[in-house]
Parts: C-alpha cells; sequence; structure tokens
C-alpha cells in the first residue's frame, strides 16, 4: 500500500501569504470582551451558513459507553438556546445506549473555510415528547418514513433489506401521517464548558473559554 502523503507544515512565506486573509476574517479582539457564549456561537454559525459549502451544523458528537470506550460521529444540530445543543436520532442506536449508560457528551464544530473551531462539554438530557414530536413532524416524509425502517446501528445483510423496509412502512403509512417511532427522540447538551478557537498565523491561536458558574460564565483566554 503507498504511504499517503501527509501535507507538510506551512512554511514562512505560505504563513505570510495567508496572514492578511487570517487577519481579516479571525482579527477582532472584540471577541475577548463577550459575556455570552451562546450569543457568539450564533453569529460564528450564521457566518459559517454563509460560508461552508455544505452542513454548517454538523458536529462531531463524542460519547462514551458503558464500558467507557470513547465513540464519536457526525450529527447535525438542529436547535440551540441557552438551555444547550439539541440533536435527534434513535435512542436505540450505539449514541442512544451510550447516552443512556453515560448521559455525557462533547461536541466539535469545526468551520474550515472560516479557519473556526468550538467545542462544547456537559452533560446530556433527553428533550420533552413535545420537542420530538415538533421536529419529526418538520422532517421529510420519506426521511420519517426511514426512521421507522431502520434499526440504526443494527446489523444489516444488503441494501435490499433496507429498501424492503422502507417499501413495507411506505406502504403501511400510506394516504396517512407518519408518526413518531417511540424509539426515535432528541437530546440536548446542556453545556460546563463552550470553547472558541479560530486560526491566527504560526500556530499562534486564539482560544476564549466559557465555563458554567451556577447561573453565570466564567471567561478566560488560552494559551494556544
Amino acid at each position: 500500500m503507498t504511504a499517503p502523503v501527509i501535507p507538510p507544515s506551512p512554511s514562512r512565506e505560505e504563513y505570510a501569504r495567508d496572514c492578511a486573509a487570517a487577519l481579516a476574517a479571525n482579527g477582532d479582539e472584540t471577541i475577548f470582551e463577550r459575556a455570552d457564549p451562546f450569543g457568539l456561537f450564533v453569529e460564528w454559525l450564521e457566518d459559517a451558513k454563509r460560508h461552508e459549502p455544505n452542513d454548517a451544523n454538523a458536529m462531531t458528537l463524542a460519547t462514551v459507553d458503558e464500558n467507557g470506550r470513547p465513540d464519536a460521529r457526525m450529527v447535525l444540530l438542529k436547535d440551540v438556546d441557552p438551555r444547550g445543543f439539541t440533536f435527534y436520532s434513535n435512542r436505540e442506536s450505539a449514541k442512544g445506549e451510550a447516552l443512556a449508560a453515560n448521559p455525557v457528551a462533547a461536541l466539535v464544530f469545526h468551520w474550515k473555510s472560516l479557519r473556526r473551531q468550538v467545542r462544547v462539554r456537559g452533560q446530556v438530557v433527553p428533550v420533552t415528547e413535545a420537542e420530538a414530536d415538533a421536529y419529526f413532524a418538520s422532517r421529510a416524509r420519506e426521511s420519517r418514513i426511514g426512521a421507522w425502517a431502520s434499526d440504526q446501528s443494527r446489523p444489516l445483510p444488503d441494501r435490499e433489506t433496507l429498501e424492503a423496509a422502507i417499501a413495507r412502512e411506505t406502504a403501511r403509512f400510506d394516504g396517512q401521517d407518519v408518526p413518531r417511532p417511540e424509539r426515535w427522540t432528541g437530546w440536548r447538551v446542556v453545556p460546563q464548558e463552550i470553547e472558541f478557537w479560530r486560526d491566527r498565523p504560526f500556530r499562534l491561536h486564539d482560544r476564549l473559554k466559557f465555563e458554567a458558574d451556577g447561573e453565570a460564565w466564567r471567561r478566560e483566554r488560552l494559551y494556544p
């Protein structure tokens, strides 16, 4: 097997070439005066929506299963407010079982086009039945049928088996609304820490960390 070619570290000339662009995107020092991490996050997410080629709301979700083994995967953020960061999935999936055993998680948002990253750590709580119902109802009909057809994270012998299950559920719900399966729900990561990172030349990056302190947030700048 041919060894992969790992890109080398940028040269001084390459850093100098990119310096102006980096400063234009990430040179605002006033972020270190911000007191509300959610307000800053929403601003960065809106920037990402304008620049990322797709799925600006994509995030890495890291969990720990009942045996202490970490796992990570990409999921989509579906809501954010001062209560936390919300996503939806199947409670019988690998992530759902891990969250049932250890209701804690870490998130990473990486917006490559902006050279920015946000990391979150916190406890995980289920959303309400009403929240799960409302979001499920907003999904495309085919996605709702897929939630019934897929035994997420379970072995699948072949694609034809999945397509047969989709056909079966499509016929079952023909002419009627597709309700939310009981096993399909959502979770909210209630952050204890939120860290904002942005690229600066020569690996001298900016880092701003917020840590929950009761009803308030402690804020500190970190060495890169």
